[in-house]
């Protein structure tokens, strides 16, 4: 009875494939469109991409309402950040801030897995954190119930010097073989795509 308790509890944990990459001219973020709890679909049109700031993004996989409360207390304070000194924020110190909202709900903690990602005056950059807060900057990541697949694709077919044409269509090889296999991820992709010229959303289905 026991085991079967514990079979059924991890059941309920929300599924996701979203993925992060850095490229020399910006930084895509982008995440399937499923929220499923155990065999439910709950939705075939969730979003787990956000925008932070006119630079900064942020990707989610988890419980949906711990990724909303999350981005708009970041997306507050970078706004305050903003007026207070006048100049934007940067994707470090997003990452930072993230981090240090997640620390302090350690005790009841927000159930996300996040990707932030942008660009600042320091150049394009990403940060992958956990539900504790913990910040690991990588040059591509993959978090949720899809990452086994995915991040095989992306070891194999990331380069330093792909355009942002290229590091797109890596993505979405990525998240399409993660949805093949992943019954948690699936119903189309959306993406956050970040240059110097600003930001941009886009999304497929299939």
């Amino acid at each position: 009875m026991e085991r079967q308790g514990q079979q059924s509890r991890y059941l309920w944990v929300p599924g996701a494939t979203t993925v992060g990459m850095v490229c020399p001219d910006g930084v895509i973020l982008a995440s399937e469109k499923r929220v499923s709890y155990g065999y439910l679909i709950i939705s075939k049109g969730g979003k787990k991409v956000f925008k932070i700031s006119a630079h900064i993004g942020a990707a989610c996989a988890g419980l949906v309402s711990d990724m909303q409360i999350l981005v708009r207390e970041v997306e507050a304070y970078a706004n305050l950040y903003s007026l207070d000194v006048d100049r934007p924020v940067s994707v470090r110190s997003a990452a930072k801030l993230m981090s240090n909202l997640l620390f302090n709900r350690r005790l009841a903690p927000l159930i996300t897995q996040t990707i932030v990602g942008g660009i600042d005056e320091e150049g394009t950059s990403l940060y992958v954190l956990d539900i504790l807060g913990s910040v690991i900057p990588d040059k591509y990541a993959a978090v949720g119930s899809g990452t086994e697949i995915a991040i095989g694709l992306l070891e194999e077919g990331y380069k330093e010097d792909l355009t942002i044409e290229e590091a797109k269509d890596l993505v979405i090889r990525a998240i399409k073989s993660a949805i093949s296999r992943d019954t948690m991820s699936g119903d189309g992709i959306d993406f956050l795509i970040i240059t110097k010229d600003g930001t941009r959303e886009e999304s497929i289905k299939f």
